[in-house]
């Protein structure tokens, strides 16, 4: 009865936020405030790369440190193609294209072979080690990233417009908004339903006690690697997502710092909450906003913010928000 509750209470936020998310254009644009359009989509894309962490940290119980490093495959493979499209040439025989029904695709193939690569060394680890080795894993496509001179180097690669949609005109800022909202809310209910699948049982119950599920008949790394993977591309789709949002893709996305990043959306939000990470990025990067116009050392007063609403609610700030309602 109250898993059910919960889950009832989820939804009401979920759908709560949702309809702000779709009336928020139409608003900003009323009150003279088109640039929230921008802003917003920027944590929409971030939300996405949250969501995506939360799988396997909230429900795999694989805490990773080099999460961006799909980030920055997934926008980088938009670049590149971008760039021999329109400057450099074709690419191993292929003139390139700036269709996203082609481009998107290539770019989430390249993450999830690099999540299944990543991933299946990584597995043989636990704990700690698994930080470690996905930190490492990060920094070592971050430094590839910057020793290709032919792609920009430390400079990056600028992207001379977005990809194209059929029937969508993604300059749009407004268009473009949409779009990010609607890819963030499908692949949220698609994580949502995996979670509730058995495949997500399975993957809980590691998380809860490995040895018992070991007893009980599971081979624990195929369930999870198979997370890992699911993760690596969701979270290459937000990559992909901001190459079309700001035309530029720099090694940064893929550094250390990034993951970072994701980490403390995900716990401000709530660890195991999904609908919390988006909910965290919008803080977090409300926050940002707020701090950075104030003082160039905003970092300094981001910690100790997030460390007091991890101290206030153990769930982040979603599950604070569903214990309150329940309390209600």
């Amino acid at each position: 009865m109250m898993m059910a509750k919960t889950l009832s209470n989820r939804a009401r936020w979920g759908l709560a936020g949702l309809a702000v998310l779709i009336l928020l254009p139409a608003a900003a644009l009323a009150s003279g405030s088109p640039f929230l359009i921008g802003v917003v989509t920027r944590f929409l894309i971030y939300g996405l790369a949250a969501v995506s962490l939360d799988l396997v940290i909230g429900y795999g119980a694989m805490v990773s440190f080099g999460h961006a490093m799909f980030f920055g495959l997934g926008g980088y493979a938009v670049g590149i193609i971008a760039f021999h499209t329109a400057e450099a040439g074709p690419i191993f025989g292929w003139a390139g294209s700036n269709a996203a029904l082609v481009v998107w695709p290539i770019a989430l193939a390249v993450c999830a072979l690099a999540g299944w690569i990543f991933g299946y060394l990584a597995l043989r680890t636990r704990g700690v080690q698994f930080i470690m080795i996905t930190l490492a894993f990060g920094q070592m496509v971050y430094f590839v990233l910057v020793s290709l001179q032919f792609y920009g180097g430390d400079d990056g690669l600028m992207i001379p417009q977005r990809n194209v949609l059929p029937g969508i005109n993604l300059e749009s800022p407004t268009v473009f908004y949409y779009v990010c909202l609607a890819v963030l809310t499908a692949w949220t209910l698609f994580c949502i339903r995996v979670t509730n699948s058995r495949f997500g049982m399975v993957l809980q119950a590691l998380r809860q006690s490995e040895r018992r599920a070991v007893n009980l008949g599971v081979a624990p790394t195929p369930y999870r690697l198979s997370a890992f993977v699911l993760s690596a591309v969701g979270t290459g789709l937000a990559g992909v997502l901001w190459a079309n949002y700001a035309g530029l893709v720099t090694p940064d996305m893929a550094a250390w710092t990034k993951s970072g990043e994701l980490m403390a959306i995900v716990i401000l939000g709530g660890v195991g909450t999904l609908l919390g990470p988006i909910a965290g990025a919008a803080v977090f990067l409300g926050l940002e906003q707020l701090l950075s116009s104030l003082t160039e050392h905003w970092l300094l007063y981001m910690g100790p913010i997030l460390v007091l609403v991890v101290l206030w609610g153990q769930k982040g700030l979603f599950g604070k928000l569903l214990e309150t309602r329940h309390a209600d």
